[in-house]
């Protein structure tokens, strides 16, 4: 008999180097944000504020930790030498960008860590996961081999779980979960590796699984590759009959719908999309209808009701659709959802329709700001009982933890920062004491770079 699994959402937590840097072309709020004032104390409070919400509200959850910031790694493979305080001295005065970029708290992101598919999907009936390499943008390209090693630390049990290198190259460039939607009925299962680009050309041409290359965007770029999308599902040991490919269209991904998860959300037999979200989206709702029944419901906005302009800005579909302890699902969106009428207009419709019992708004503004929502936050794993118990660290959310969490973040975060703080020594070393001391707090050993 398959032992019941439950979904866990794992947070990202928000990092001591949180700011508004503004490095993410394509992601409209990250750019429109650049320079203004950042508080790193109150955007973790706030993320783990949403963790506390989901648990109160039932839903099991995990915390995944921030990555030391700035990246002296990173500053020294590029030619960068001395002492701590002298490398961050150094880049700012000749290279301040690059300081900014290696000095992210972008993996608070956790959708971007990895895909995973669970033990009940794959052919050799473990728990699969693929770090993302997220190679478009050097900032973010920077953490795949931490968030390798955090998770080797953490799913270490190998008779359970597997974790794989990040694909290499550009050509497999790959963004992780926030590209990948999986639904279930009782007929079957699909899992939803969407792309934006092709790498190596039109050749690839259409499949019986996917979009053809179509237009490419024009303003923004598409980061992931269908090759990459490919090889993930290939790594997974995801069956071909369950996996489909559809392309992110490309004027979604012009409007600001960098990932999937801006324009869509799906959780067991729901779906929410844009009309933008995927080229040839009937082809794709006929794709999943054939794998999963009758039992599927799609709920489609129109550009007409809900603007992609208001969906980026308000982000309806970055958010969580959760089971509730009794069966039902909810959607936890963000406050800007209820501010706009557009698109609290549309999650009331899949309330009033029947799709979802309620809608939970959370302030998560200091994320929101740099482009990411509710369902940004959060990596998605399936885990049974025995699995979650088989975890290699103490990262599986409860009351005791939120507590030691929230004290560790008002002792060792600045309350306010703006991007030429970067150029402080002092704040590096209070990152690395921070992380230094999470690293105890959560049991995953000395797994950072500085710590070895």
């Amino acid at each position: 008999m398959t032992e019941a699994s439950a979904e866990y959402n794992f947070d990202g937590i928000v990092g001591p180097t949180h700011n508004f840097a503004g490095l993410s072309p394509g992601n409209v709020a990250s750019t429109e944000s650049e320079g203004s004032v950042s508080s790193p104390r109150a955007a973790a409070l706030e993320g783990l504020g949403k963790m506390r919400a989901l648990y109160d509200l039932g839903v099991p959850g995990g915390v995944l930790p921030p990555q030391p910031r700035p990246s002296l790694r990173t500053l020294r493979a590029l030619g960068f030498h001395g002492t701590d305080a002298e490398i961050v001295t150094k880049a700012a005065a000749v290279e301040p960008l690059l300081l900014r970029k290696v000095s992210s708290a972008s993996s608070m992101w956790a959708a971007n860590a990895a895909t995973v598919a669970p033990s009940s999907d794959t052919e050799d009936g473990k728990l699969h996961l693929v770090p993302a390499n997220l190679t478009t943008m050097f900032h973010r390209a920077i953490e795949a081999t931490t968030t390798r090693d955090v998770l080797k630390r953490i799913f270490s049990n190998a008779d359970r779980f597997v974790v794989h290198e990040p694909l290499p190259g550009d050509a497999f460039s790959d963004e992780g979960a926030a590209n990948h939607t999986r639904l279930e009925t009782s007929k079957g299962r699909a899992h939803m590796l969407a792309w934006g680009r092709l790498a190596f050309g039109s050749g690839h041409g259409a499949s019986p699984h996917g979009s053809s290359q179509g237009n490419a965007p024009a303003k923004y770029p598409a980061r992931q590759t269908r090759e990459a999308s490919a090889a993930v599902a290939r790594l997974l040991r995801l069956s071909e009959n369950d996996c489909l490919f559809p392309q992110q269209d490309p004027n979604g991904i012009d409007g600001g719908a960098f990932h999937t998860d801006v324009l869509a959300v799906g959780h067991r037999h729901l779906l929410l999309a844009h009309e933008l979200a995927f080229v040839d989206i009937e082809s794709l709702e006929r794709g999943l209808r054939a794998r999963l029944g009758n039992e599927l419901r799609i709920v489609m906005a129109k550009n007409a009701e809900l603007p992609v302009a208001d969906a980026v800005a308000a982000y309806p579909f970055n958010s969580q659709v959760v089971t509730l302890p009794s069966g039902a699902l909810a959607i936890i969106a963000p406050k800007e959802s209820e501010a706009n009428p557009r698109a609290r207009a549309f999650l009331e419709r899949v309330v009033s329709e029947g799709h979802v019992e309620k809608v939970v708004y959370l302030d998560v503004r200091q994320s929101m700001k740099n482009g990411g929502g509710p369902a940004c936050l959060r990596l998605r794993v399936s885990l049974s009982a025995s699995e979650a118990k088989a975890l290699g660290a103490r990262v599986l959310f409860s009351p005791e933890l939120e507590a030691i969490l929230h004290d560790w973040i008002v002792r060792r975060y600045r309350d306010r920062l703006v991007p030429a703080d970067l150029a402080d020594p002092k704040l590096a070393v209070e990152s690395f004491e921070a992380m230094d001391e999470l690293t105890r707090i959560l049991e995953l050993g000395n797994v950072f770079d500085f710590q070895r």
